[in-house]
């Protein structure tokens, strides 16, 4: 990058806009814009402009600087990808709409790869033969494609998006746990030098499959993601993977199951107010169907159902809410008045843990305008599973340390998995091993959202100006603005091409006909750290340097420029 021609924006294919766009939500959607980084040019399909681009660049460059550090070898595999292989592990279909499918001309079926698993496994298979051409990893900076439901928050939720992918390769789980230590080690020196503020979160694995799974998020209001964070210690997990300790309690004491007349009151709030306990008293009965089959799911009634967390337990199934032709077509179900008691074979009853064996609850009687007392867990109904599906809570308390919990919003921007032998299982990934007996290779997968990381570093670092990058991601090291005048130009283009001489990489402001006001508004918009301006003193050859993050001024000779800048 050193030598780079001077980026002046009288030639720049960027226009900067003063308002927001109409349809943006979140912060890095509007800036991104405004400043000429990104066009929309569909829902969810993002044109880098030559700034954004810039941008872009420098987050790959340092995600491939840090993955060739730990050796991996970097491949680059088709977008456009064959449906065998993914019918092979089943994931043609467990993607359901998020995957892009289409035929070509002879009727074949293909996808636009979400991730490449099943194509990095069949290349190693190609490829390695023997235990000593493994432990291996490859890597790949590639778009990715999902259907999203509702493209949102500009390059946060795109339909295309720029992400690095990485598999490890090992004959053994010893192998695996040093490759996955690996690669966690280099996402921390990575997002280190990108500046991003982040958490490693305990996660699940979602279609991914595998066993251990954590992801890096990046915290932020516009994030997506919610996560835990202990105060007391150093526990830190994606809400969908906390789970609650089943803990049977003893119920020798409580009478038996009374049934109370409690008309009109088919919700937890309704019918709380109307006997006059806490919602936390009674147990809400969630029905759903799974594959179309009605399956009950048990909670506290003061707790919400984590949908997120219902689909992941019984994924592959599809899971939809019960509706209204449901009910009709089962009697025995009384819409609002449901209770796990009596339910038998009819329903698989499932609950959350918090509904243990011995606890108590006043709950549906399956009658219309009747509900019961004392219904106990293990001695009046039977939990066929025990799965743990409700929303935490704000001051939930840690699992590993019982303090009470902090929830905030955060964006996921890598995620790392050991995936074990899921993959190499569905393609008979095998070597031969040092005894001349085949191996089943075992596999890690791990991913760095470089599109999005883009967005999360503005959503981090934006103030009310503008952006404002970190030195290292930033599309020049400093932007030159001359003020306006003739000789005030004169200057900026000068010291421009000294500064890159130097070895910096310079964005001028020599726009002709631009106010100095708008040139101002549009430094601060764009986020170069450091702003050289070419102003009222430029006679003298004295130039003001601002630090973009700080605000902070100082009148500078060129020669004090170029030794600051370069120092």
């Amino acid at each position: 990058m050193a030598n780079a021609p001077v980026q002046r924006m009288s030639q720049l294919m960027a226009k900067t806009l003063r308002d927001d766009p109409a349809d943006a939500e979140v912060l890095s959607h509007k800036l991104l814009v405004r400043a000429g980084y990104v066009r929309r040019t569909a829902a969810g399909i993002w044109s880098w402009l030559p700034l954004g681009k810039k941008v872009l660049g420098n987050i790959e460059r340092i995600v491939r600087e840090e993955m060739d550090a730990i050796g991996a070898q970097e491949v680059l595999l088709p977008a456009l990808l064959p449906r065998v292989p993914y019918d092979a592990t089943g994931r043609w279909d467990e993607y359901g709409p998020e995957l892009f499918r289409l035929k070509d001309r002879k009727g074949g079926d293909y996808l636009l790869g979400p991730t490449h698993e099943e194509i990095f496994t069949l290349l190693v298979k190609d490829q390695a033969s023997s235990y000593k051409d493994l432990p291996v990893v490859l890597y790949q900076i590639q778009h990715k494609y999902r259907d999203e439901a509702r493209p949102r928050a500009g390059i946060l939720r795109g339909r295309e998006f720029l992400m690095k992918d990485s598999y490890s390769f090992d004959t053994d789980d010893e192998g695996l746990a040093k490759s996955y230590a690996l690669h966690r080690q280099a996402y921390q020196r990575i997002f280190e030098r990108l500046g991003l503020d982040y958490r490693i979160c305990a996660a699940t694995a979602g279609a991914m499959g595998g066993s251990k799974s954590e992801e890096f998020l990046a915290p932020a209001e516009a994030g997506e993601d919610t996560f835990a964070d202990c105060p007391n210690c150093d526990f830190a997990a994606n809400t969908e993977a906390i789970t609650y300790e089943l803990k049977p309690v003893d119920g020798s004491g409580v009478g038996p199951v009374e049934e109370l007349d409690t008309p009109d009151t088919p919700t937890i709030e309704s019918l709380a107010a109307f006997l006059g306990v806490q919602a936390s008293e009674t147990l809400k009965n969630l029905l759903v169907k799974v594959d179309g089959e009605i399956v009950a799911i048990g909670v506290p009634g003061d707790r919400e159902v984590d949908l997120g967390k219902v689909e992941a337990h019984f994924a592959p199934g599809v899971v939809e809410m019960v509706t209204e032709t449901d009910f009709a077509g089962r009697p025995d179900l009384v819409r609002g008045y449901v209770g796990p008691q009596g339910l038998g074979e009819k329903v698989k009853y499932l609950a959350d843990p918090r509904v243990a064996p011995g606890t108590t609850w006043i709950t549906g009687a399956n009658k219309p305008g009747v509900h019961a007392r004392n219904v106990q867990a293990g001695r009046d109904f039977e939990v066929a599973e025990y799965v743990d599906v409700v929303v935490v809570q704000d001051g939930d308390p840690c699992p590993k340390c019982g303090t009470g919990l902090k929830l905030d919003r955060a964006i996921e921007i890598g995620h790392i998995f050991q995936l074990g032998r899921k993959y190499a299982d569905a393609l008979k990934l095998d070597v031969l091993g040092q005894n001349g007996k085949p191996v089943r290779v075992t596999m890690g997968s791990y991913g760095i959202g470089v599109s999005r990381a883009v967005a999360a570093l503005a959503e981090q670092s934006a103030d009310e100006q503008g952006l404002c990058w970190p030195a290292e991601v930033a599309p020049a090291d400093v932007h030159v603005v001359a003020a306006g005048k003739a000789l005030q130009t004169e200057l900026a283009l000068d010291v421009s091409e000294k500064l890159r001489a130097a070895g910096l990489r310079v964005l001028v402001d020599d726009r002709a006909g631009v106010s100095p006001g708008v040139k101002f508004t549009d430094s601060e918009l764009i986020g170069v750290p450091k702003i050289l301006v070419a102003g009222r003193r430029a006679a003298d050859g004295v130039l003001e340097l601002k630090d973009r993050k700080t605000g902070e001024r100082e009148e500078l000779t060129v020669t004090e420029a170029i030794a600051r800048l370069t120092a």
